[in-house]
């Protein structure tokens, strides 16, 4: 490949971020990884470039910047607890239809990826407020018009390279019960992934797509293994 990937994510600062943005940085195919958030990372490397935007969707500046974008990884969210449907609707909603609209009109090419959750609910009529929302977020996201928009639905999420959650609850379980969740993962290998599986996957989906739009754990260990198997063949393009 003369030419790697130049690919865009959000939410790096989180646990899912984490993981994708340290496998983006490992993976010689991708050239370049910028990183939109509110926060600096606080991590040095050649091919990272960061823009700190306390708006997400308001990137009308920075236009230029984000043309010859061959991926996006979308990797912010919030846990839904304690907020009002209106309160998660503008932040898991609105905050992420607002900067995919302005992707697609600047690289309508680009391939999408966006981490929702098991559970989500594709009808948006559900009982559940924050599956409704995050089904309603999905299907509006597949219809903007890009070249591949890719919703990934992981359930448990191990995380690796010492990263941690930034939800205090999620965090207590990875610190008190992550033997539970390794026998979950013994008894039922394909139902629990890992940080860096997401990153794989998503990179995997950038450049060679794949036959599913909604990404399901099988799915995502489905992709992690093909990335695996084709990173170091001559023909990993």
């Amino acid at each position: 490949m003369n030419q790697g990937l130049k690919v865009l994510i959000t939410g790096a600062t989180g646990m899912v971020g984490q993981g994708v943005l340290y496998e983006c940085l490992e993976d010689e195919r991708i050239s370049e990884v910028l990183c939109i958030g509110r926060s600096r990372l606080g991590i040095q490397d050649p091919k990272l470039k960061e823009i700190i935007l306390p708006d997400l969707s308001d990137i009308d500046p920075l236009h230029e910047g984000l043309e010859g974008l061959d991926a996006c990884f979308m990797c912010m969210g919030v846990s839904a607890a304690g907020m009002t449907e209106k309160e998660y609707t503008k932040v898991t909603y609105d905050m992420t239809l607002g900067l995919a609209q302005k992707l697609v009109q600047i690289r309508p090419e680009m391939v999408l990826t966006y981490v929702s959750g098991q559970g989500t609910d594709a009808t948006e009529k559900g009982r559940l407020m924050w599956a409704r929302v995050k089904g309603r977020t999905e299907n509006a996201l597949k219809n903007l018009g890009f070249a591949g928009a890719y919703m990934f639905r992981p359930g448990v999420i191990i995380p690796e390279r010492g990263i941690r959650s930034r939800t205090r609850s999620y965090q207590f379980i990875y610190d008190n019960f992550m033997w539970l969740i390794r026998i979950l993962k013994k008894l039922s290998p394909d139902s629990i992934v890992s940080t860096s599986q997401l990153g794989q996957s998503m990179i995997q989906i950038a450049l060679k797509g794949y036959e599913h739009e909604i990404i399901h754990p099988r799915d995502i260990h489905t992709l992690s293994k093909r990335y695996n198997n084709s990173r170091y063949t001559k023909d990993h393009v």
